[in-house]
Formats: C-alpha cells, structure tokens, sequence
C-alpha cells in the first residue's frame, strides 16, 4: 500500500488527485448493469461447459438407447433436453459443444490479438514505409468479408480444431491492428515517451514496456466483443459442415442436424439456438460494459 501511495504522489498533481478520487474497477463494474449481465451470463455458461464431465457421464457421440431408426426421446426426467436422431443426450451434447465454441473462441482472439497487436504497433510506432506497408496488407483484409476468408482459409488448411482457430484468426487480426496503430500513433507524442527515447531506451522497451500497456483498455474490450464473433463463425461454419470434423459436438452442427426434423421435434433447435444466444450476448453486453469503464470519454461520473 506504502509503494502505490508512492507512486501517485511522484504524478502531476492532477493525475494523482484524480486517481485518489477515482472509485475503484470494481466498485464502477458492478454499477454497471451491461457489464454485470455479461459477467454473469458468461461465469454460468462457462461453468457448465468446462465441468460437462463433471455434470455428465454420458458420451456425446453414444446413444444412449437400444439402437434403432430415429432415436428420437422428447425432454423428460432422465433425458431433460431429450435424444437425437441417433439416440444422443442432447443435454450432453450441448455442453461438450459449448466446451467448443469457447476453446474456439478464446484461443482465435488471443492469436489475432497477438498478430494485430505486432502489426499494428509496429506500423503505428515507426510510420513511414512502414506504416503504409501495413495498413495496405490491413485494407487488403478488410476488403474480403471475414465469413469468405474464412471459409478460403479453411478449406486451404484443412478440417481440425487447430486448423479452425487459425483461419478465425488470420480474418479477424486487421481489427486489432488498426486500433493499436492509431492507439501506437497518438501514444509515442506524448512527453514520457519523448524522455524514454532521450535517455537511450531500447526501441521495443519503449513499444511494449511503455506504449502498450496504455493501449490494453479498447484491446481488452474488442477481444471481449471478438470472442462472440469467433463462436458465431464456429457456429455458423459447423453449421454449413466445414472446419470440424463430423463427429465433433458443436452447437452449429446440432441446429444442422435439427433442420429436418424440426417441426417433429423442435426442441433440437431451440436449445442450441438459445446457448449461441446467450454466449454471444453475454460477451457482447460484457464488451460493452468494459468499453463503459475503460474509456475515459464514456464513464460516468
């Protein structure tokens, strides 16, 4: 406590008074009604996909009847979101699915936050030849609509969970590269900067040392809302029969193979559509309440 008492004494007065008088993240965060809905809906939804084997011991890809044609049990007791075409716990299936879309989700926007991080420090930092270099590589991107790229690049990389996460990805890094390049651009003018430079330190020092992690805050935020863009892609592309392999449980697989039964037996619709709902929403409405707090411009006083 004695060390950051400290460190915002050696502030400008300003900037340390207004850090004294700040509430904390915490205290901002739960005032804030997107941001804790969000929250909330993506702690319970995570929860139940990371501890499906705890949840359940069924197999997602077993029947869990006597084999037969059209397996189909409506909800009840022991099965309570009822059985497949094939006999398969459709409860089971949707939370090994949701297991997933989050490995989906979570690891294509950490690798395209790293690559257009890179990119766009870089291109921001120096300028110049460089600058123009990247932002033509990030216009000739953007100018490809992310869903095509992504199904180029996975049918040029092949089916696989490992696979699917690096097509996501190489659609989706431009975002992020053209927001830490206007970040980077307006950053290294400022007067810390300037000394930092004057005093002899190390180029990436000064880039990810000191520019950086005063950039976090909007990175932070469209990772947030990014996350529930790659599950909607995952979904969308399971649901077309690309990127994973067929014996993979996802939620846009299940809303494929629900299609022709679904006035029979609409329950295998509903319950995978309304998980994508959620998921989606929950990290929109939490991107949107961290957007609330971290930007100086949007926080409420």
């Amino acid at each position: 406590m004695a060390s950051t008492d400290a460190q915002v004494a050696q502030l400008p007065i300003h900037l340390s008074a207004e850090i004294k008088k700040s509430p904390s993240f915490l205290y901002r965060f739960v005032r804030n009604p997107q941001a804790v809905v969000g929250g909330l809906i993506v702690v319970m939804m995570v929860i139940l996909t990371v501890a499906a084997p705890l949840i359940t011991d069924r197999d997602p890809k077993a029947p869990v009847v006597p084999i037969r044609i059209n397996q189909f049990i409506e909800p009840n007791a022991e099965h309570i979101f009822g059985t497949d075409r094939l006999g398969r716990d459709v409860f089971t299936r949707m939370l090994y699915g949701g297991r997933v879309s989050l490995q989906v989700g979570l690891a294509a926007v950490m690798l395209s936050a790293a690559i257009g991080t890179f990119m766009g420090a870089i291109a921001g930092y120096f300028g110049g030849w460089v600058d123009v270099l990247v932002s033509r590589l990030i216009d000739t991107f953007l100018a490809i609509p992310g869903l095509v790229l992504t199904i180029g690049m996975v049918a040029v990389l092949g089916s696989g969970l490992d696979r699917l996460v690096l097509a996501i990805a190489i659609s989706s890094w431009p975002l992020y590269a053209r927001l830490v390049r206007g970040s980077f651009m307006a950053i290294k003018e400022q007067q810390y900067v300037e000394a930092a430079r004057s005093i002899g330190v190390r180029t990436p020092r000064i880039m990810f040392r000191h520019i950086l992690p005063n950039a976090v805050g909007p990175i932070l935020v469209v990772m947030t809302i990014g996350t529930a863009g790659a599950i909607m892609t995952e979904a969308g592309l399971s649901f077309l029969g690309i990127g994973l392999e067929p014996d993979v449980p996802t939620w846009g697989r299940m809303l494929a193979d629900a299609q022709d039964h679904i006035r029979e037996h609409a329950y295998l619709s509903i319950f995978p559509g309304i998980a994508i709902m959620l998921f989606t929403l929950g990290f929109n409405l939490l991107g949107e309440g961290l957007r609330d707090l971290l930007d100086p411009r949007l926080r409420k006083r």
